[in-house]
């Protein structure tokens, strides 16, 4: 199943697969309060902070949830084990690349990120809803590993060996500002390749073969070893559906920066060379 459906592709299975709504956007408006103003007609509202990470600490700002509290949060959410989902959001597709992952990750097959999100869908004439549905009763059971991940030590081996991109906007990747984190600066060896870059300008992906080019001139092609981080796993899941879509499978350094940044002896390197 590709990644990633069209506006006009979802309005032909509205009703038929469970949807989910996770707005978030660092610094608000809280997503609820946007859910609330409008959504997709069926679609759940899911809180990425709550539900689609456990509490922040020395994993990281969104380290992975328990397993048995993410199962609860996606049944009630309507997610069942052989429905397809489909996630979407307004924010450059980081929240619903997030459940996304989240969800390939516990085992779910059929799951797919709206492209363009809520933008596209209103650009398409479709309508959205004020109604919200009552909690559902999914069956789903999360299974974690169907993904691969990245925890500190393997993300600095695979800087050296493989290839490790950092997700963030250059000026953090170089060590010129960092607004959120304690520390400044990249993993050692990894390469620059910003989320941004993965989409258009009205905020769909950019084709599949344009995406393929860019991460092949980073080196992340199919025959190379990728991983990818950002500031706490967000953006960086955005990459990974992102090479998914260029067919280059990559693993996930959840804790990313946020969470490198707790040992003060992990080396850190500034500006623009990848170490």
């Amino acid at each position: 199943m590709e990644p990633i459906i069209s506006a006009a592709e979802l309005a032909e299975i509205v009703g038929r697969t469970a949807m989910l709504d996770v707005r978030y956007r660092m610094g608000g408006p809280p997503g609820p309060d946007e859910y609330a103003k409008g959504h997709l007609p069926g679609a759940r509202y899911v809180d990425l902070d709550a539900e689609l990470a456990a509490p922040p600490g020395a994993r990281g700002r969104h380290p992975l949830p328990d397993p048995a509290d993410f199962t609860a949060a996606m049944r009630r959410a309507g997610v069942d084990q052989d429905r397809d989902v489909v996630v979407y959001d307004d924010w450059n597709g980081w929240g619903s690349a997030r459940a996304w992952w989240l969800l390939r990750w516990a085992g779910h097959r059929r799951v797919r990120v709206l492209d363009g999100g809520l933008a596209a869908w209103t650009a398409a004439g479709q309508p959205l809803s004020t109604e919200e549905p009552a909690p559902g009763e999914g069956d789903f059971t999360a299974s974690p590993g169907a993904m691969p991940l990245l925890d500190a030590d393997r993300a600095a081996e695979l800087a050296r060996r493989g290839v490790l991109l950092d997700a963030r906007a250059p000026e953090r990747y170089r060590g010129e500002t960092e607004p959120i984190d304690p520390v400044a600066g990249h993993i050692p060896g990894a390469v620059n390749a910003p989320t941004t870059d993965n989409v258009a300008p009205d905020g769909r992906f950019r084709p599949a073969a344009d995406l393929a080019a860019r991460f092949t001139a980073l080196g992340a092609d199919p025959a190379a070893e990728v991983g990818v981080y950002c500031g706490s796993g967000v953006s960086a899941a955005h990459e990974v559906l992102a090479l998914a879509t260029a067919g280059v499978p990559a693993a996930l350094y959840v804790g990313s920066w946020s969470e490198w940044t707790t040992d003060p002896t992990r080396p850190v390197a500034t500006g623009d060379a990848a170490s």
